[in-house]
């Protein structure tokens, strides 16, 4: 048996060592967030339930959003041994343009609503990290300002075809002449969706004060100062529209889109044109066909038609029938850098994710946006080096295999 002793200082010294005092409570939220779920914990704890379910929820009864999500868990990794990955390369090419990770924030609307700073902080982390940012035509901070704000980093602008097409043209105009490099044209919005959360918690924009909001005002006072002390929430790039705000959204969206129109939007925009919400495959040979130069397979993360297909069961197919011609880019349903990897090895050109930075947003502003990254950017350089994948075009469907597939 061991002998005991009593041991000595230079021997406990070891165990005892401390980290520095860390005096910002938000960083030390966010230090303590190791995933994206984690980051979606304390998202829920800082704003108000309705702004949290807003980015949250899908539509009906989710099962789309749960689908999306499940489509990934349902892919396992084959990983390769014995190969060098001493350095992993995780870079991509887009339209000429060199980006340091393989994935770039999609647009989303309200952004104000989730942190103050809303789209300004979320262009300024990505900036920082060297990807791109998607504006949204619902964006609260206009197409002008957030380049005043942000004049670093690749912009790119989302677009709904709306009804009155010069709006559109005098939108997509704008972009153009104030440097964003891609044109997003969001096609799977014809009418506005039903989500059962938003209509139960009462959300509107601006925020009504009813009995429920004054409860939410003692829950989290912090957020409600820096609404009411901050410039008004609104779709500033659709100012000029001069209507109000609860008008606005139902004039954005026009049922009677056709592929024809894209050939208009090609006039009016001399860049690289990406459509998202493609949800077939018949849709994107159609789209590409038409003159597209990526398209986005997206179920709006499962916020219009519930019950769509899980965007990453149709990857393979696209790719074979369009990745020749056209830039095949995915979102809805990533939550993690292996989904990243997951897509990536399916064949999928680059990744689009959304609700990751809205969470790390509302979890601590710019901070918790470049939080959400770096999780997202480690947990993709790690799962590469244990995959034996040195680079993005070195990952294939080799490395991944449906479970229910056997």
């Amino acid at each position: 048996m061991a002998r005991r002793q009593f041991p000595r200082w230079s021997e406990l010294r070891p165990f005892l060592r401390t980290n520095p005092p860390v005096w910002s409570a938000r960083e030390r939220r966010l230090r303590r967030a190791l995933t994206i779920e984690d980051l979606r914990e304390v998202a829920r704890r800082r704003v108000p339930r309705s702004v949290f379910d807003y980015v949250d929820g899908g539509a009906g009864n989710e099962a789309g959003l749960r689908w999306a999500r499940e489509a990934y868990a349902q892919v396992e990794f084959r990983p390769r041994v014995l190969r060098d990955v001493s350095k992993v390369d995780t870079s991509i090419e887009l339209f000429g343009t060199r980006f340091e990770q393989p994935f770039l924030f999609a647009p989303t609307g309200f952004t104000r609503l989730m942190h103050h700073d809303g789209e300004v902080a979320v262009a300024q982390a990505a900036a920082e990290m060297g990807i791109a940012y998607a504006l949204s035509t619902m964006g609260t901070t206009s197409i002008e300002e957030l380049v005043r704000q942000v004049p670093d980093g690749v912009k790119w602008f989302q677009l709904y075809i709306a009804p009155e097409r010069p709006r559109s043209i005098d939108l997509m105009r704008r972009a153009e002449d104030s440097g964003y490099q891609a044109l997003i044209v969001t096609v799977d919005s014809a009418v506005p969706a039903k989500r059962l959360r938003d209509a139960r918690n009462g959300f509107s924009i601006p925020p009504t004060l009813t009995m429920r909001t004054f409860a939410d005002i003692a829950m989290h006072p912090a957020w409600w100062m820096n609404v009411v002390t901050t410039p008004p929430l609104d779709f500033t790039s659709l100012a000029d529209w001069n209507l109000p705000l609860a008008e606005l959204f139902p004039r954005l969206l026009d049922p009677s889109v056709s592929l024809e129109d894209l050939d208009w939007v090609r006039e009016a925009w001399s860049g690289p044109i990406v459509v998202k919400g493609v949800q077939t495959v018949e849709d994107a040979v159609a789209i590409v066909d038409a003159g597209a130069d990526a398209i986005v397979l997206s179920s709006h993360g499962g916020r219009q038609l519930d019950r769509a297909a899980a965007p990453l069961g149709i990857l393979p197919d696209t790719v074979a029938a369009v990745g020749d011609r056209a830039k095949v880019l995915i979102d809805s349903g990533v939550m993690s850098g292996g989904d990243v990897v997951t897509a990536l090895a399916l064949g999928a050109d680059a990744v689009l994710v959304g609700r990751t930075y809205l969470y790390g947003l509302m979890a601590g502003g710019v901070d918790g946006v470049r939080r959400s990254g770096d999780i997202l950017a480690k947990e993709l350089h790690t799962t590469m080096q244990l995959l034996g994948a040195t680079s993005i075009p070195a990952l294939g469907p080799e490395y991944v295999h449906r479970r229910d597939a056997r």
